[in-house]
Formats: structure tokens, C-alpha cells, sequence
């Protein structure tokens, strides 16, 4: 796994080093310490393409000049055998490296070489890392956060996979709790009022849904006579399945309990969700290795073993009748109930028993959720709950993703073209190119807000960001192709044919290239797949200044090899980008 910056820095940090060492030998300067120095790549080309402040942080050890330091150091540089050719003074006593052909080979061979593994890393070597992301309510299709969150969840795991992590998708089925009892109620709901004389005699005249809806239920999902409660789920896929119900059993559960009734109907209509969530899921190219239920941490005892352990932690206290957890302990505004005085557990204590479970019982060395920004103060209580219990809260990591707001014709767009309705995952998938999705979820860090350009997403344009990568993908297919008709065939990128590079557009995307395994290492622990989406588009911009700028085929042999070289190894890059977040990599458009 070649990582050509990083040994370039780690060569200029031992060929600094030697040279002091040789200067405090021979008595130039005294024995001190050398202090903590910085390597960098200076933002301008001119200033060289590794530069230090080591003499300058040398002074005060030194006793002198930094700009004189740092010409005596300079002086003690020997470049053979490494990847610079040149090392100057700049200012004030900056000391400033250029890398030399060999470096360029370097880097051309390294990527045709390692082929689709270019980029990888060894960062997460060795940890398992669990990544939850999505978790829709499964009472009903998911909502454009959830195609946010899933897109970022579903490119960090694959970014966590680059760095060398063991990584494992999860979705959280929400399957217990007040959630599924709503659930239920609004079933139960719905499937009597089609019950009803006159439900059953609208049933019988075979309407399509929109109609049957607005003949049994009126234009609002209400009619005098059969109100639905403020806190019941009203939505056409409540109806949807109290009417499937019907048309397949009857009025059979009309004459059974509210309870019987319920439960029934849950049993029948939540295994559909979860198929639908998986469909629409995978539609969106998201594959998950673990559905973990939330109903097993109560089946099998870990939500009141969760309970029992925070008791014998010492950090609960009951009051008016309910079990607390002393929250405050550890930052909290306030403590936090955990079981209530009718003795049922709040939404809490699963989600404790749920990440204890992730930690402590298949411990995985990292923990990491993608929540909304409404789950914010959330965290705080979950560490606490993880501390409590003896586990290592700093394992459990959080991104916080903020809401994005669709754009169509320059103003919010919230219904879907097709249905009229509010726009869901799915709708969304119809109306937008998967690709477009996945892209453009993941232009802006998790944290910032975002407006989605519809109308930009579904054009063909080099505004489009993703468009713009894939059509340099697609541009260099093109030339490979024509001068492979003309009897042209790459030949093996030595030191020697790097020498024919000589342009600044040439040398820059060569260089742009060679920082994708510092751009993969900085996406995973920063927990940002944005960073991989801009380094696509800036790679791919680059591309398309080289190619307006250096032309191949018509140059010289050694020109028009060592260009046709870079234009394969920039191709193997964006597609192992574009492979990584699943989008698709054209050879012509």
C-alpha cells in the first residue's frame, strides 16, 4: 500500500535530522533538543512541494539566525537516492523540498500497479468497527433523511473499509415500544372503519386508492363519525395495509379485542415494511450485514439486565414511583427517567442495552451512529449510560447530520412530481439518478445543511458534480480507445519516461493523485465521506485541464507515453472512487 507523501515526508524529517545531527557533531551548534518541527505541502507550487519551519523552531535552542540555520542545514543535505532534487532557503528561514522525476514515477507506478487496491490503507488495521446508520421507523417509508443518512452511512463504512477496518453495516429495527403500539392503534383504526356498513359497501365499488380514500375517509383522512387521533400514524400506507388486510381476510377482526385486533395487524403489516425497507434500501444499493430487532434485547433479557446493572452502579435513584439515572453525574442538563411509575422502561433503556451490546458483548473497537441533528443532546445521556456500566464510552462515536432541503426551480420542493405527495427515498430514486443520490448526499460534511438541486441532478452537464467525474472517466476510456485503434499500447512508466514530464498540469494531477491515501485516512477519522467527493471532483477537474492543455496523441513517443500513462493511472483512481461509493463508472457518455 504505497503512500508516496508520506515517505516524502518522512524523507525530509531524516535527511533534516542527519544534518543537524552532523551540525551538532562538528560543534556549528550546540547539544540541544531539536524542538517539534512541521512538514507541510505550501499552498503555493513556488515554495516547494514539502517545506519545514525546522530551522525557525532551532533558533532560540540555537542561539541564532533561523534563516541562517537553516542555510547551514541545507548545506548538509544530500538528495541521492531520494525523491527530491532540490532543496532551497525561502524567507524568513523556511526550508523548501521539490520532488524529483523519480517521485513522479513513483507515484504513475504505484497506482497502475496496485491497480483497484490504490488508495488503501492500513489505518483501522487490526479494529472491527460497527457502522448504524438509517434505523427507520419501520411504521412507515423512509423520508429524505433517511436517504441523507443513508448515503453517508453507507460511503463512511466503505471509506472505514479503505482505511483497513473490519466493518459491519447495521440497521436498528425499531420493533417495540410506543412506536409499535401507535402502529397498531392506527391499524386498528383504519381496518374498523373499513369495517364499517359503509366502509364495506365504498370496498365493494373496487375504487383506486386515492379514491377510496377520499370517499371513506374525506379530502383530510377525516370525516364526522370517524376521527383519527391526534397521536395515530395518519398515512396512506396505514391505509394501504388496513384495506390489503381486508380485501384478503374480511371483517374477521372486527369481532375480536382492541388487543387480538392489534396485534394482528402489526404481525401482519410490519414484516411488509421491513421487506419494503429492504427493497428500497438495496434499490439504493445499500446491503447491510446485520437487521438487529430491537424486540431480542427484550426477549432475551438484556434491556432488564441493562436496568439491573445501572442499579448496581450506584447511579440510579427512584422518585415519584420511577427509576432515574443520575445523568447529571456526567454533564447531563437533568437526570433521565429509565423506568416509569407504571413500570415500563422508557425508549432509553433498549438503546442502552442496545450499544452495551454492540461494545461489551461482540465488542467491536468502535461504535458509530449516524443520528439527525434533533438527536444531539442525545449523546451525551448514551455515554453516560455506557460509562455507568464499565465500558469504554469513548469507543461509541457520533456524526451528526443535518436535515437537507430538496430544490426545484430555484425554491424548496417537498411533493413528488409523480404521486403529489411528500417525497420519500423511494419517490426520490424515481424522479433523481441513484448515482446523483449517493454523490451529491455526500458533497457536504454530515453536519452542515444542504440544498439538494433537483433540476442540477438530473442534468448533463459539467455543473453537475458527478456528471463531471464520470465524464472524465469516460474521456479517458475515449482515448485509451482511439489510440488503441491506431496500434498505440501502453508501455512500462520507468524513471525515464517520467522525465517527459514536464507541464505543470501533468505534474499537478500527478500529485493530486499520489494524496488519495492521505485523503482516504483523513475521511476516516474525520467520519466524512465529503472529503472523497471533493477529491473526485478536483481530481477530475484537473484531468480536464491536463487534457485541454497536453495533448497525447500527435506528441513525441516519450511524451505521448508518459501522458497516455498518467491518463490510465488518473482512470484507475476515479473509478476505485467511484467503485468505492457505489456509483457508477461509464466507459462513454
Amino acid at each position: 500500500m504505497a503512500n508516496l507523501v508520506s515517505e516524502a515526508f518522512s524523507q525530509v524529517r531524516e535527511l533534516i535530522m542527519s544534518a543537524l545531527g552532523e551540525l551538532v557533531a562538528d560543534g556549528t551548534f550546540p547539544a540541544e533538543g531539536v524542538p517539534a518541527f512541521n512538514t507541510e505541502i505550501p499552498a503555493d507550487p513556488k515554495n516547494g512541494d514539502i517545506s519545514t519551519n525546522a530551522a525557525m523552531v532551532c533558533a532560540k535552542s540555537f542561539r541564532n539566525n533561523p534563516r541562517k540555520i537553516a542555510e547551514s542545514i541545507v548545506s548538509r543535505i544530500r538528495l541521492d537516492g531520494t525523491y527530491f532534487d532540490k532543496c532551497e532557503v525561502a524567507g524568513p528561514g523556511f526550508i523548501n523540498f521539490f520532488y524529483s522525476k523519480a517521485w513522479y514515477a513513483a507515484v504513475v507506478k504505484a497506482v497502475l500497479s496496485e491497480s483497484e487496491s490504490y488508495g488503501e490503507t492500513d489505518l483501522g488495521k487490526g479494529k472491527r468497527a460497527l457502522v448504524e446508520f438509517v434505523s427507520a421507523n419501520p411504521t412507515g417509508p423512509m423520508h429524505i433523511g433517511n436517504a441523507r443518512g443513508g448515503a453517508i452511512g453507507d460511503c463512511l463504512a466503505a471509506v472505514l473499509e479503505k482505511a483497513g477496518y473490519d466493518v459491519e453495516r447495521e440497521f436498528y429495527v425499531n420493533d417495540s415500544g410506543n412506536q409499535i403500539e401507535k402502529f397498531g392503534k392506527s391499524l386498528s383504526l383504519r381496518y374498523m372503519q373499513i369495517c364499517s356498513d359503509e366502509g364495506q359497501a365504498i370496498c365493494s365499488k373496487r375504487l383506486e386508492m386515492d379514491d377510496f380514500c377520499k370517499e371513506i375517509y374525506g379530502e383530510d383522512g377525516n370525516k364526522p363519525g370517524f376521527e383519527m387521533p391526534e397521536d395515530a400514524y395518519r398515512g396512506m400506507d396505514i391505509i394501504e395495509h388496513a384495506k390489503n388486510f381486508f380485501d384478503e381476510y374480511g371483517a374477521v377482526l372486527s369481532g375480536q379485542s382492541e388487543e387480538e385486533r392489534r396485534k394482528t395487524l402489526v404481525d401482519y403489516a410490519l414484516p411488509k415494511n421491513i421487506e419494503m425497507l429492504h427493497r428500497d434500501l438495496e434499490k439504493y444499493r445499500i446491503t447491510f450485514d446485520n437487521w438487529f430487532r430491537e424486540s431480542t434485547l427484550h426477549n432475551d433479557g438484556s434491556v432488564k439486565k441493562a436496568i439491573e446493572s445501572l442499579k448496581e452502579s450506584g447511579y440510579t435513584y427512584e422518585q415519584d414511583g420511577a427509576l432515574w439515572f443520575r445523568t447529571t453525574d456526567f454533564g447531563d442538563e437533568k437526570d433521565r427517567v429509565l423506568v416509569r411509575e407504571n413500570g415500563i422502561p422508557t425508549y432509553f433503556v433498549p438503546d442502552i442495552a442496545y450499544h452495551y451490546n454492540k461494545l461489551a458483548v461482540r465488542k467491536f473497537d468502535k461504535a458509530i451512529n449516524i443520528f439527525g441533528a434533533d438527536h444531539h443532546g442525545y449523546i451525551p445521556r448514551l455515554k453516560a449510560s455506557m460509562t455507568a456500566l464499565g465500558v469504554d464510552a469513548s469507543k461509541l462515536d457520533v456524526v451528526i447530520m443535518q436535515m437537507v432541503n430538496l430544490v426545484k426551480n430555484g425554491e424548496k420542493y417537498k411533493l413528488s412530481k409523480r404521486s403529489g405527495k411528500a417525497i420519500t427515498l423511494s419517490t426520490l430514486l424515481d424522479e433523481i439518478p441513484i448515482d446523483a443520490a449517493r454523490f451529491f448526499f455526500n458533497l457536504r460534511e454530515p453536519n452542515s445543511h444542504f440544498d439538494f438541486d433537483l433540476d442540477l441532478a438530473v442534468s448533463n452537464t459539467s455543473q453537475n458534480p458527478v456528471y463531471y467525474v464520470q465524464y472524465a472517466h469516460a474521456r479517458i476510456c475515449s482515448v485509451i480507445k482511439k489510440l488503441d485503434e491506431e496500434g498505440v499500447k501502453a508501455q512500462p512508466f520507468t524513471a525515464e519516461t517520467a522525465q517527459a514530464l514536464s507541464a505543470p498540469e501533468e505534474l499537478e494531477l500527478v500529485k493530486l493523485m499520489a494524496t488519495l491515501p492521505n485523503v482516504i485516512n483523513e475521511a476516516a477519522k474525520a467520519y466524512d465521506p465529503a472529503k472523497v467527493t471533493k477529491y473526485a471532483v478536483d481530481i477530475a477537474t484537473l484531468y480536464h485541464k491536463f487534457y485541454n492543455s497536453c495533448r497525447i496523441k500527435g506528441e513525441s513517443e516519450d511524451i505521448m507515453q508518459a501522458r497516455l500513462s498518467v491518463s490510465l493511472a488518473v482512470k484507475q483512481v476515479i473509478k476505485n472512487i467511484l467503485d468505492m461509493l457505489k456509483i457508477t463508472c461509464p466507459e462513454s457518455m
